[in-house]
Order: structure tokens, then sequence, then C-alpha cells
């Protein structure tokens, strides 16, 4: 059975890809990060959310596989995106089709 997590940048299912399907599974977890591309992303940020995934995965090992326990994880994700985002490490998309400032608004530096 598919279980999923889905937050506005943060999509995780029980699932692994196959020839560009979803196939189901008890025991892989699929992320996907950002995928309606809201936000600019560089490698390193990138990276900083597969680590922080991978790390509240194996904190869970153990532990029920359920929809509340992906929820758990893609609600720590997505709090992890945002301080990102504040920090100045990614920044939004501004040539998104449909631009939403769900993690704040935008900072804006005043010229010199």
């Amino acid at each position: 059975m598919l279980l999923k997590s889905t937050t506005r940048h943060i999509h995780i299912f029980t699932a692994e890809i196959q020839d560009d399907e979803i196939m189901p599974s008890d025991q892989k977890l699929t992320l996907d990060v950002d995928p309606d591309n809201e936000l600019n992303w560089n490698d390193e940020a990138l990276q900083q959310v597969y680590r922080k995934f991978d790390e509240l995965v194996d904190a869970a090992a153990g532990e029920d596989l359920t929809e509340y326990n992906l929820r758990r994880i893609g609600s720590d994700l997505e709090h992890l995106v945002r301080s990102l985002l504040q920090s100045g490490q990614i920044s939004y998309n501004l040539g998104t089709r449909a631009i939403n400032y769900s993690l704040g608004l935008p900072r804006v530096e005043a010229e010199s």
C-alpha cells in the first residue's frame, strides 16, 4: 500500500521509481523536493535536505511505517526548507508558473 506525506515543498512516498513509474514499496522511501520548482536550489542546499531526510529516517528506524510518521518527517523537512530560504541559501523562483510566498515574503536587499 502506498503511503505518502505531502507538504508544499516536500513529498515523501513509500515507493521507488522504476521506469518513471512510482512502484509502492514497504522497504523504500522516495523523496521529491520542491516538485513545483517554486524555489531556486543549489547543490549544497539540496544535499542538506537529503542529509536531514536520511537522519530523520534513521532516527525513526524500528517504528511502524505510518502516514503520521511520514508527515512528521515531511514537516521537519519543510521547516528546514523555510530556514534555508530565510538564511538566503535558497530563493524564490520568480519565473515559476504560480508564485506563492508560502514560506514568507521574499527578502529584498536595499540598494546602496
